[in-house]
């Protein structure tokens, strides 16, 4: 009764049209209505303490971060660094994106941010050395979704929030798993673009190179400084948004110079209305994970799944699968802010660790960020390379099950995560 209440007043408010948060806090009046018992003062309550946590101070800052790297030329020469050591290669644009992607996500988080910022640049050069479109479109996309796992990442911060887990072990946690992404995305580009023709780049000298890195080296250094202050315990995830923010400023207006003080304000707008939209989606899904709690819904759930409780793998298959679904109709907020206070009581009952359940949960919905029909970063990647959304999918599908495999070869060999994280975090 409780899961059919649940997912029947979810379904229908979304269904409705409400924003998810608003269809969140139906659910949540919905759940109140089973116990007999509405109380506004303790939903008012509820709502004020889901947004008063400490660790969520990070959002604002790594969005921050990420519309000044944006905006200061960080991202261009992460770009122009990759293009002198291997654009010269046959698919050298598909090298450089991967990589591209990799480094842009250890600053920003942002799926979607990373992707549009990676595509403006590369798309034009690839259309006109004569790459397949919606193929580079499909790399750029996939490229994208690396950003929720690789530190600094906002979903990891959002599931830390919900899930009560550490947020510096998610963060450390997820390096493995982002650039194991990354090999499987040059490797699946190496399998489609082998009989391309396209304009190879001319090979640049180690004077080029070397120039390159000099005027990229603040850009470089920047996520090895915050993963490295990370492991190091110099500063905690949120101060890490704070440091990474102050960079990024500092490098943009006073060293590049690309970051007039005019643009400060439209920036932090712009961050300041996706900041409120997660951090009240947080709120609202903060009370339906209390209701959900004293509703009793994870028990009734744990029962459904007990035929695969003694088998951790083949659990971890069955929800990874189950998240695919879901995610293939919900987008990655959702999918986390719903299922998340639903799926940790099975997990800890199951004794599986909560850090590699969040990596493996946040890996499993960015992935569905680009499947359709809901994927935003498919949305925005149609926008940048002005292809539609059949041509885009008939380029992404190799780089979409080269990521599908990765994380099922985690689920199958969990030390691939839990091994790096007992080293990153000893002493």
């Amino acid at each position: 009764m409780t899961i059919a209440i649940f997912t029947g007043s979810l379904l229908g408010a979304i269904m409705l049209g409400m924003p998810i948060a608003f269809a969140l806090f139906v659910c949540a009046i919905a759940l109140m209505l089973l116990q007999g018992n509405i109380d506004t003062t303790i939903l008012s309550q509820k709502l004020v303490e889901g947004a008063d946590s400490f660790p969520l101070l990070a959002i604002p800052f790594f969005m921050l971060a990420g519309e000044l790297m944006n905006a200061g030329g960080i991202s261009k020469r992460i770009v122009t660094f990759a293009l002198t050591f291997v654009g010269h290669l046959r698919g050298g644009l598909g090298f450089v994106a991967i990589f591209a992607s990799v480094m842009m996500a250890a600053i920003s988080g942002s799926a979607a941010a990373d992707a549009a910022a990676i595509g403006a640049l590369l798309i034009p050069m690839m259309r006109q050395a004569g790459y397949d479109v919606p193929r580079s479109a499909g790399l750029i996309a996939a490229g994208g979704v690396i950003a929720p796992v690789i530190p600094p990442s906002i979903g990891l911060i959002v599931f830390g929030v919900i899930a009560n887990v550490s947020i510096g072990k998610l963060f450390l946690a997820g390096i493995v798993p982002g650039l194991m992404m990354g090999l499987s995305l040059v490797l699946a580009w190496l399998w489609v673009a082998r009989r391309d023709k396209v304009t190879i780049l001319p090979r640049q000298n180690w004077g080029v190179r070397l120039r390159a890195g000099i005027d990229g080296i603040w850009a470089l250094i920047m996520p090895v400084g915050i993963i490295g202050g990370l492991k190091f315990g110099i500063f905690t995830p949120t101060e890490a948004g704070v440091v990474a923010c102050v960079y990024a400023f500092v490098v943009g207006a006073f060293i590049y110079r690309e970051l007039p003080l005019r643009q400060l304000y439209p920036i932090l707008v712009a961050s300041a209305k996706s900041t409120s939209v997660i951090v009240f989606l947080i709120a609202t899904a903060l009370i339906s994970a209390w209701l959900i709690t004293l509703s009793e819904l994870p028990e009734q759930v744990a029962t459904m799944l007990s035929p695969f409780m003694d088998n951790k793998i083949l659990l971890m298959f069955v929800i990874m699968a189950i998240v695919v679904i879901v995610g293939t109709a919900l987008d990655f907020a959702p999918t986390l802010m719903i299922l998340t206070p639903v799926l940790m009581p099975v997990i800890k009952q199951a004794g599986i660790d909560p850090v590699y359940f969040g990596v493996l949960f946040i890996m499993n919905n960015a992935i569905g960020l680009i499947t359709p029909p809901v994927g935003i970063v498919l949305n925005v990647m149609c926008g940048v390379a002005n292809i539609s959304m059949n041509e885009l999918m008939k380029g992404l599908w190799p780089f979409l099950w080269a990521e599908l495999i990765v994380l099922f070869l985690l689920v199958l060999f969990p030390d691939l995560v839990m091994v790096p994280l007992a080293w990153l975090t000893r002493p």
